[in-house]
């Protein structure tokens, strides 16, 4: 029997690229060569990718059809906005902070994870009902669940309603000033690793296997003996949590989040980015992400306009390109040499 030995060179080919990536962003920011706009751009990128690739676990690997991706990131979004200002800004709503504002820069990965946490159980509550369904009715469950979310927030008025929630522009300062380094950069560059390395282990996992043969053939799953209902909820709980941890990273980026940030429009552009790099494709998930991104950069010219773009191209993807651009393909499978260095399910 041979065994395959990893060299040095391929096992910290990736680690050693990504720290680079991220020393190159950090300078780049600091030494003031990208500005706040050029940052924003590349800081969406990555919630961009967190948000296509979770997606792309129950409408790619799996085969279903969620449509409510945003649902669960305003849950994410608003929970994580509410712990990091009462644990660490002053604030008119919740008084003086629990904590010192110098240890926002420790916890707040804890904050974004409980967002990450609050939406997987969102998650929970829409996945037990709606897989004892059959066909497409996960779709509209999905679709009912964004807008009971958004009414939600809408009529809270503790948490600011239709007005929306602020103060998470406090916490970002509080961590800049303890240590002056671009701080979200980094957070929003550390969660879209993670997530496409989670996303990654996922499917090659067995439960992940189990997951691609449910989207093959459900019964034939069953008959071997797969926990598809089990299988389904895990999947879907774990779309919905990385979607709780884009929606945290976005509204502190943004240090102001409304209830109108989460519309169906946002769960569209999910959609979109999802069948635009191909369903069951990490990869391509990544890939339409970042030209998806620059796709909206460009298209901000014609404001109100750009939202009948973006359903449009999803009606023409599906009438042209129904794989998307990689299909259900990695890049190791492109070019195969990338295959001495990291793996892809």
């Amino acid at each position: 029997m041979t065994t395959t030995t990893t060299t040095p060179l391929q096992k910290f080919t990736v680690p050693v690229l990504l720290l680079a990536a991220l020393a190159a962003l950090c300078f780049g920011a600091q030494s003031g060569m990208m500005n706040l706009y050029v940052q924003s751009v590349i800081m969406f990128m990555g919630i961009n990718i967190i948000l296509s690739s979770s997606l792309n676990i129950v409408n790619g690997y799996m085969g279903e059809f969620a449509c409510g991706h945003a649902g669960f990131m305003a849950v994410g979004a608003y929970v994580s906005s509410i712990l990091s200002v009462w644990l660490f800004a002053d604030d008119a709503v919740f008084g003086t902070a629990v904590l010192s504002p110098s240890l926002a820069v420790w916890l707040f990965p804890v904050v974004i994870l409980a967002g990450g946490v609050a939406a997987a159980f969102a998650g929970l509550l829409v996945a037990v009902p709606s897989f004892k369904t059959r066909g497409d009715y996960l779709a509209i469950i999905t679709i009912a669940a964004n807008y009971i979310v958004k009414s939600t927030i809408e009529n809270v008025g503790a948490i600011g309603g239709a007005r929306g929630f602020m103060g998470m522009g406090r916490v970002t300062k509080a961590m800049d000033a303890s240590l002056p380094l671009p701080w979200m950069m980094i957070w929003v560059f550390a969660g879209t690793v993670m997530t496409v390395w989670l996303i990654n282990r996922f499917v090659s996992s067995t439960q992940g296997k189990g997951i691609i043969a449910i989207c093959q053939d459900e019964i034939a799953a069953e008959i071997m003996s797969v926990n598809t209902n089990k299988m389904k909820i895990v999947a879907f709980m774990l779309s919905s949590g990385l979607a709780g941890v884009a929606g945290g990273l976005f509204a502190h980026v943004l240090g102001y989040v409304n209830p109108g940030s989460f519309t169906i429009m946002k769960s569209t552009e999910c959609m979109v980015m999802v069948y635009l790099g191909g369903m069951g494709s990490l990869g391509g998930s990544v890939l339409s992400a970042v030209l998806f991104t620059l796709l909206l950069e460009a298209l901000r010219p014609l404001q109100i306009i750009k939202w009948v773009v973006i359903p449009l191209m999803l009606v023409l993807l599906m009438q042209f390109r129904p794989e998307g651009i990689m299909g259900n393909r990695e890049l190791p499978q492109l070019f195969p040499k990338l295959k001495k260095f990291y793996k892809f399910k």
